[in-house]
């Protein structure tokens, strides 16, 4: 009995420590949404490219109504959107309807309704898509590997 209670007692904290180190699916749902929202915010910003993808992992892909094919590499897609940046329209308001998270241990999948305004030519314009983002816990973080936006038409 001497023996197996200090067994006991490590396996008892090996075990605290790792449900101090577990997300809820609730608490990842929260956290890859202000990923989002955040990385939104700093496009609405015109923040350098660097800047705007810092949560983005050098693996990424992305299927994007501008291409007719995916787009790979967060580098490829840094200069794209510092070309993107360029350009006198800007989003003035961004929101994220009908959000849902399914999370499988270090993936997250966010997927949602886009709804967006953007301000061009003295007018403003709807931007709405249907939205899929793809997160894998790298290093400890949560990191976008992937994305899917699809365009929503204004006459559909």
């Amino acid at each position: 009995m001497r023996r197996i209670a200090p067994l006991l007692a490590g396996l008892l904290l090996i075990l605290a420590s790792g449900k101090a180190i577990a997300q809820t699916d609730e608490q990842v749902a929260a956290e890859v949404i202000a990923l989002a929202k955040a990385q939104w915010a700093a496009e609405m910003a015109n923040q350098p490219a660097a800047t705007v993808m810092k949560d983005v992992a050098d693996e990424y892909s992305v299927f994007s109504p501008e291409f007719p094919t995916r787009v790979d590499g967060k580098d490829v897609n840094m200069r794209i959107n510092d070309a993107f940046s360029a350009d006198p329209a800007r989003t003035i308001a961004a929101e994220m309807a009908n959000p849902r998270v399914q999370v499988y241990g270090d993936v997250a999948i966010l997927s949602y309704n886009y709804i967006g305004l953007v301000e061009q030519d003295g007018g403003v314009e709807t931007s709405l898509a249907k939205s899929t983002r793809v997160y894998a816990r790298i290093d400890g973080a949560w990191r976008l590997v992937h994305a899917n936006f699809a365009p929503v038409g204004n006459d559909d």
